[in-house]
């Protein structure tokens, strides 16, 4: 089942990587999981606004958000912020992450509002993120990632390809 840790909706377990069937559905629903998450952005300093929204072999979905600090090397981004919350309740693997960010100002109704769509550049995961995701790849070995501008403009790759010589110990 895919469970809310915030939200009551439910879904059937999947791999996103084999279940082609819902890839789309779970795809849509990461996106718009993503840009709720971006709302909650604290961002004073660069006012880029950025939401992820991860999905774990069990279902679950943890989201997050960046949160900048004055010291920015105290900065956390969305996706590793989803990523803690997800180890923090025990997950140790992620099936696909979903990216949505922005100015704040970027051509959105509000930043309250229900609108799905940002202006501007993809937001790809930074260099950290990347590594931060390498070290919870799912059974499958590949992270399906998502970098999206609205639910019908996203980029779908493979982590492998964004990470292609991972660090391992």
């Amino acid at each position: 089942m895919i469970k809310y840790t915030n939200q009551p909706k439910e879904l059937e377990p999947y791999n996103i990587q084999e279940d082609l069937s819902m890839k789309e559905e779970i795809t849509a629903l990461l996106i718009k999981e993503a840009f709720k998450a971006r709302k909650m952005a604290y961002a004073p300093y660069s006012n880029y606004l950025v939401g992820a929204a991860l999905i774990v072999p069990s279902g679950n979905i943890y989201t997050g958000c960046n949160v900048e600090n004055a010291s920015y090397g105290l900065t956390i981004c969305a996706e590793r912020n989803a990523i803690f919350k997800a180890v923090s309740e025990g997950q140790r693997h992620i099936n696909a992450i979903a990216i949505v960010g922005g100015a704040l100002d970027a051509n959105i109704a509000s930043v309250e509002d229900d609108s799905f769509i940002v202006d501007g550049d993809y937001a790809y995961p930074c260099g950290a993120c990347r590594q931060v995701m390498a070290e919870f790849l799912p059974e499958s070995g590949d992270i399906d990632v998502i970098v999206a501008r609205s639910l019908d403009d996203y980029k779908l790759y493979k982590l492998s390809e964004l990470l292609p010589g991972v660090f391992s110990i």
